[in-house]
């Protein structure tokens, strides 16, 4: 199995980070002084993130640095419109010396920002710094300070641990933040039985998130298929692929219910087809266009998307659980890839949570329902088991109606650790055991269409982090999530549990790192303040990185267990209560307002 070719499958060309080198404009000895190691600084951050950051299809990370260093006004205005030029979506300024704040910094209204102040004592970096980002808040422009703990010596051009630690949370967020921006959610169908998150609010894709939204039907599916508009010549490579590398799992229908062989051959071929179609919608094809339908072809630009299905779909066609965990995963017939976004139930809630985790992450995502907190007492009630190690304070039963990605078998390693990984780190060895880790189960009765659920159980030991973002009246968008790990019970007692909601579903036994006080004082808790009925996992220990998304595109944080030290925020933030951080992110969100008014 090949790795596609990095691509840009969408419209629009990758966002760019900008760096800015300042330094202190006075001639005639002081800026002439500067110029080499000013610019010094900026080319090492710039080799800095260009080696160690991707985009989620992965191209590389180009950093723009401004042709000269930047001492007034005038050099600042030449530098955005070089960058204007070539898509800049972020920017750092570096400098180790005294310069002048107003005249140099950035001041783009949207753009995240960050200001490296070198830490060394021959040239104050730090107090351009301090006064910087005094001016950025002053004038509501909220900035993140990046400033080593280690005073460093004039021209050194290592970039310190900590420094580097900050540039890449930065940077990932501020890219999030810019590839978002112009692209489309597109939702398929409606509301699924009368999930809130199912609903569209289009004010919080345009003013949270920059983006647009793109509506059709669940009738197109039926269109495409009756009218024969997907690649055929895919078609039959997919359903060949699927058939060899899909193995069946019990069909626990009763007889009554169970559908004959020649039925489930047609649900498989249907269920294909719409997994071609679903793609269709979101990026196009152009093999469309091939026989006939140029508008089909071009698709919706959708860097997420979701699929009503329940019940309007269910009722009567299979259901799109294969099209939604093949698409979620980072391969299929054609090799491995770049996963795709796609939310069951059109949770779009949900869909951007996922679309931000990937974002940050580069890797797939599971689609959960947050379905069941087992403490250990339950436990021993029905199984007769005691928990032990991680899960001995009681476990999540994070676990899906149907379709989740295979990746999230966690099949796939990473420093010893199960893991899901950036597509193009995965192995075919990789793929297979995701595949050979996963059965598809015949759609329960309630699925009265027929289809096909991907069931597995995610191994133990993985780092992950729980999000999901709700919108609550009042206050708009907020962001909730939890750090912990995935766990395995012995197979009997994963059993007797697991079949007491549905045998057919993927499952992630989820443990929440605690803190022993407030919401994360023990499982039940986490369990207890959760907001929605879904939440989204990313592989490894991110939520730092989530909180800063947030903080750039005004979303508050509600509930976290992330240490101090990886929380960072504009500094800006600190001003609206530093003593009582929770309450500050939701004050400076309040007065900041989404980021696209």
């Amino acid at each position: 199995m090949n790795v596609q070719p990095f691509c840009n499958r969408l419209q629009g060309s990758m966002p760019k980070i900008g760096i800015r080198p300042i330094v202190d404009g006075r001639r005639g000895g002081i800026r002439e002084s500067l110029e080499e190691v000013t610019m010094a600084m900026a080319q090492k951050a710039a080799d800095f993130l260009s080696e160690n950051l991707r985009h989620s299809n992965g191209l590389p990370v180009e950093c723009v640095i401004a042709d000269t260093c930047i001492g007034g006004v005038a050099e600042a205005a030449r530098a955005e419109e070089k960058f204007a030029r070539e898509n800049v979506g972020v920017t750092i300024s570096v400098t180790s010396s005294w310069c002048y704040p107003t005249e140099t910094m950035d001041q783009h209204p949207t753009r995240p920002k960050a200001i490296w102040g070198f830490n060394g004592t021959e040239r104050p970096g730090a107090v351009y710094l301090a006064a910087a980002m005094s001016a950025h808040n002053q004038k509501g422009l909220p900035a993140f300070a990046i400033y080593g703990r280690d005073v460093q010596d004039i021209g050194d051009t290592t970039i310190a641990p900590d420094v580097q630690e900050k540039l890449l949370q930065f940077a990932k967020a501020g890219l999030a933040v810019a590839t978002m921006q112009g692209k489309s959610y597109l939702s398929m169908g409606s509301v699924s039985m009368g999930i809130a998150g199912c609903i569209v609010d289009e004010t919080f894709f345009q003013n949270y998130l920059g983006m647009r939204n793109e509506y059709v039907d669940m009738t197109e599916f039926v269109r495409r298929m009756e009218l024969g508009i997907y690649d055929k010549a895919e078609y039959e490579k997919a359903l060949a692929w699927t058939r060899e590398n899909c193995k069946p799992g019990t069909d626990y229908l009763p007889e009554h219910l169970k559908r004959s062989e020649e039925q489930k051959q047609k649900d498989w071929e249907t269920v294909v087809k719409m997994a071609l179609i679903a793609r269709d919608l979101m990026i196009g094809n152009p093999k469309l266009a091939e026989i006939g339908y140029g508008e089909e072809a071009l698709g919706r630009n959708a860097i997420a998307a979701g699929f009503q299905g329940q019940r309007a779909w269910t009722d009567y066609f299979p259901t799109g659980d294969f099209m939604e965990a093949i698409l979620s995963s980072s391969f299929d017939w054609n090799g491995i890839r770049e996963p795709f976004i796609l939310a069951t139930e059109n949770d779009t809630l949900n869909a951007v949570t996922m679309l931000f985790g990937h974002l940050l992450t580069n890797a797939a995502q599971i689609f959960a329902d947050v379905r069941t907190y087992w403490s250990p007492e339950a436990v021993q009630r029905v199984t007769g088991h005691t928990l032990q190690g991680r899960a001995a304070g009681g476990i999540i039963h994070m676990i899906n109606s149907g379709p989740a990605a295979l990746d999230g078998t966690g099949r796939q390693t990473k420093d010893g650790q199960p893991a899901m990984k950036p597509f193009w780190e995965i192995t075919e060895a990789e793929v297979q055991a995701c595949l050979d880790a996963t059965e598809w189960c015949q759609a329960v009765d309630y699925f009265r269409g027929g289809g096909f659920s991907s069931d597995f159980t995610t191994r133990e030991g993985m780092p992950v982090t729980a999000v999901r973002i709700n919108l609550v009246k009042g206050i708009g968008p907020v962001m909730q999530l939890a750090e912990g790990y995935t766990v395995e019970l012995p197979e009997d007692v994963h059993n007797k549990l697991d079949r007491r909601t549905d045998p057919t579903w993927p499952t992630t036994w989820f443990v929440p790192n605690l803190t022993g006080e407030g919401i994360f004082k023990d499982v039940y808790s986490v369990m207890n303040n959760w907001g929605s009925n879904h939440a989204a996992m990313s592989c490894g220990h991110v939520g730092g990185d989530f909180i800063t998304l947030a903080s750039m595109l005004r979303i508050p944080v509600c509930m976290h267990n992330v240490p101090a030290e990886r929380v960072f925020r504009p500094s800006a933030w600190t001003a609206f209560g530093g003593l009582e951080p929770v309450g500050a992110d939701y004050r400076a969100c309040e007065a900041y307002g989404p980021l696209y008014k």
